[in-house]
């Protein structure tokens, strides 16, 4: 894929933005909840530390997030008698956890009707289940997504594997079309506006030529991405017409309405999307915005967010929020614990007066939280956007 992104647009750049600390943090409490306790002993988190991409002591890395995990002694394995190091979620973030799982087993009716309209986006509404993984973050499906599904949507979803001989070839399928699913979220735009369904440019007014050029676009009839009879389009136009409207679509089913386009790409023959989707997506600025941050090419659906904030957020979106900012309230507990110990070590070597720094501590804390640019800087910092394969 081309080395290239869209012009930068400050507030979609600020909504990409991630932080590692958070990330690692939710590969940690994953970790943990495959325990029944949900405590494991801290030499186990050091033994995942590099595939974490970590290094240095796992309690130091939990001491940094005391809102958030908390540390403990108890008897080693073994029934030697011993007592060794383990760790836990803090009461809080129990809670928060809790609360995300609440919304995650809340949410199967939603999870099972975007997992079947993405199966009906597919040729032959198939997919592999190894391929599937990749867009399991993306759609906001938990890691036990099959299991909870299936047996509950039988009449729905089915496995096959038409390959035995083949490691990974097992498929999931759609077993009958879905008529009230079928609509896409250009043609519902439609419906409640009472006008034919087309794409909406949402570039301010002053990117003329874009908008232009989306008139152009929408010049000639909108083909739907869903249709219960596969048909190749007849020209190159209509190809790309329609493509635009399966990304279009694939994107409104994400949880955060963005997706790493290397995956988006893992999937073209599936859903007849062209050999270079990169380009084409640059070619409808209009719709799409390509970024090219941590050198992770991703699309993000434009209209699915004002500003840096997403327009509409699911109760799983909103839960792990919630978990982002207890994060960054634990960092920001360790940072001022660290600043207080250099402080009173500075003062017993006599390099400061205690009392100044204490005035200039005070000062600055009163600065921070008197200025509401700072503090709005603050809250989109500590908003967690999950990467992709760890939410």
């Amino acid at each position: 894929m081309a080395r290239w992104s869209s012009p930068k647009d400050p507030a979609l750049e600020a909504a990409l933005r991630r932080n590692r600390r958070w990330v690692v943090n939710n590969q940690i409490k994953r970790l943990l909840l495959r325990f029944p306790s949900r405590t494991a002993p801290v030499r186990f988190l050091q033994s995942r530390f590099k595939t974490l991409d970590l290094m240095g002591r796992a309690a130091n890395w939990l001491g940094k997030y005391p809102s958030c995990f908390e540390v403990f002694s108890a008897d080693a394995e073994g029934g030697s008698g011993e007592q060794e190091p383990y760790f836990g979620f803090t009461k809080r973030m129990a809670a928060l956890v809790d609360a995300e799982e609440a919304a995650v087993a809340a949410s199967e009716p939603a999870m099972a009707d975007r997992l079947a309209r993405v199966l009906m986006l597919a040729r032959g509404r198939r997919l592999q289940v190894s391929k599937l993984a990749a867009l399991r973050g993306p759609l906001g499906l938990p890691d036990d997504y099959l299991l909870r599904l299936l047996p509950a949507y039988t009449d729905r979803f089915r496995l096959a594997n038409p390959y035995p001989h083949r490691r990974n070839a097992a498929e999931l399928e759609l077993i009958r079309w879905v008529p009230s699913l079928a609509i896409s979220a250009v043609e519902a735009a439609a419906v409640a506006s009472d006008c034919a369904p087309r794409f909406t440019c949402s570039l301010p007014a002053s990117w003329a030529k874009s908008h232009a050029k989306m008139e152009e676009f929408n010049s000639t009839p909108y083909i739907p991405p869903y249709s219960e009879e596969w048909v190749v389009p007849g020209t190159d136009a209509d190809t790309e017409k329609r493509a635009v409207a399966v990304v279009h679509e694939l994107l409104s089913l994400t949880l955060w309405r963005k997706m790493s386009i290397l995956k988006l790409e893992h999937f073209r023959r599936e859903f007849g999307l062209p050999e270079d989707t990169a380009r084409m997506l640059l070619r409808h600025p209009c719709l799409f915005y390509v970024s090219n941050r941590y050198k992770i090419h991703t699309v993000v659906l434009r209209e699915g967010y004002e500003g840096s904030e997403l327009r509409e957020k699911d109760p799983v979106v909103v839960a792990k929020d919630r978990l982002g900012e207890l994060m960054q309230e634990g960092l920001h507990e360790y940072n001022q614990r660290r600043r207080a110990a250099n402080v009173e070590k500075k003062r017993r070597r006599g390099e400061i007066e205690v009392k100044k720094e204490k005035e200039k501590v005070d000062d600055e804390e009163a600065a921070r939280l008197e200025s509401a640019e700072k503090r709005e800087e603050r809250r989109r910092f500590y908003k967690v956007l999950f990467d992709d394969g760890n939410r």
